[in-house]
């Protein structure tokens, strides 16, 4: 399959923008507000991604459930080494704080419930790893419903749950459902099984012909974030990690990429966001080194400057990248 480089290339915007996230305070400032808005397309742009490639892989397999079982089995690797190292981590701290550690541990352990461990990917300090639980029941909820031949059934399925969940987001002003709606069922399957239907979907293969104008991004995005301003500042809401023009939002971009291939080929932004996925696992444990360092030094005060925030943000991303690469070469030294 002919590589698309337009898709690493986004998902170089992508990754940046899930760090920024991650480090940069939510507060009543108004740009700290509009750049965190602006950057709710990262993660459902992975999960399009995702299913595209999982989609362009199992249709044209010739044997398409060993290509499953062999995708589902690699995520699922992947989380239970991560949750393993997490949990360590976690589990390191707790001993040095030093104080009722027998009382802690058993606090801890107790979040490691089957529901949180294998569905939410909760309960350890690396909370980013819920995407990887997503992705995993996703495919396995995308893969059956393939094999059933219902693929638009479950785009339609999805596609519902999905504005469900915005209940359980900033539209709880409306009416508040009271569970995670950050998961497979309510975020992961709908934009999986959108990249899917690009790849798999006659109507969708059609719709990516058209001429993609690029100032739909800036319309889209600015809807994204008046939809978020609107739900957080001016109505009463609880700030939403998706949102109903997060759809319009990732849907162009997505067309843009699979409408433009080569964009961005042969640039280093492109080949750092082809290890999208390795820096979003490993960013979060160089933050908590970060955080923890800072109280160590009674310094988390710093947190509230704005330089400060712009110069942690680019070192959390550039560490974790260089650490990514430095794991991934120590990985193919021992392999040979």
């Amino acid at each position: 399959m002919e590589r698309n480089y337009a898709i690493d290339f986004i998902k170089f915007f992508a990754i940046f923008a899930v760090v920024v996230i991650h480090t940069f305070p939510l507060d009543s400032q108004i740009g700290l507000f509009i750049l965190d808005n602006l950057s709710r397309f990262a993660v459902p742009f992975f999960f399009v991604a995702s299913g595209y490639l999982f989609g362009k892989k199992v249709i044209n397999a010739a044997e398409s459930v060993l290509y499953f079982k062999k995708y589902v089995i690699k995520i699922f690797k992947l989380y239970v080494c991560w949750l393993f190292f997490y949990t360590f981590y976690d589990v390191i701290i707790i001993y040095q704080n030093g104080s009722d550690i027998q009382q802690e541990l058993v606090k801890y352990f107790d979040e490691f419930t089957i529901l949180n461990l294998l569905y939410y990917g909760k309960g350890t300090s690396g909370y980013q790893l819920w995407f990887l639980t997503s992705l995993i029941w996703s495919i396995i909820i995308l893969f059956i419903f393939f094999r059933l031949k219902k693929i638009n059934v479950l785009l339609t399925i999805s596609l519902i749950l999905n504005l469900i969940g915005l209940f359980g987001q900033s539209y709880s002003v409306f009416h508040k459902i009271s569970i995670n709606t950050r998961d497979a069922l309510f975020f992961g399957l709908f934009y999986t099984t959108l990249g899917f239907s690009f790849a798999f979907n006659l109507q969708f293969i059609k719709f990516r012909k058209i001429n993609v104008n690029i100032y739909l991004f800036f319309i889209f995005s600015l809807l994204q974030v008046m939809e978020g301003y609107i739900l957080d500042k001016i109505l009463p809401g609880r700030h939403g990690e998706y949102f109903i023009s997060t759809i319009f939002l990732t849907v162009f971009l997505f067309a843009f990429a699979l409408n433009n291939k080569h964009f961005g080929k042969g640039l280093f932004i492109t080949k750092i966001g082809g290890n999208a996925l390795g820096i979003y696992i490993i960013h979060v444990f160089f933050i908590r080194l970060v955080e923890m360092t800072l109280n160590i030094l009674d310094m988390k005060s710093i947190s509230s400057n704005l330089v400060w925030n712009q110069l942690y943000m680019l070192f959390i991303f550039i560490i974790s990248y260089i650490a990514y690469s430095f794991l991934q070469y120590l990985k193919q030294t021992l392999r040979r």
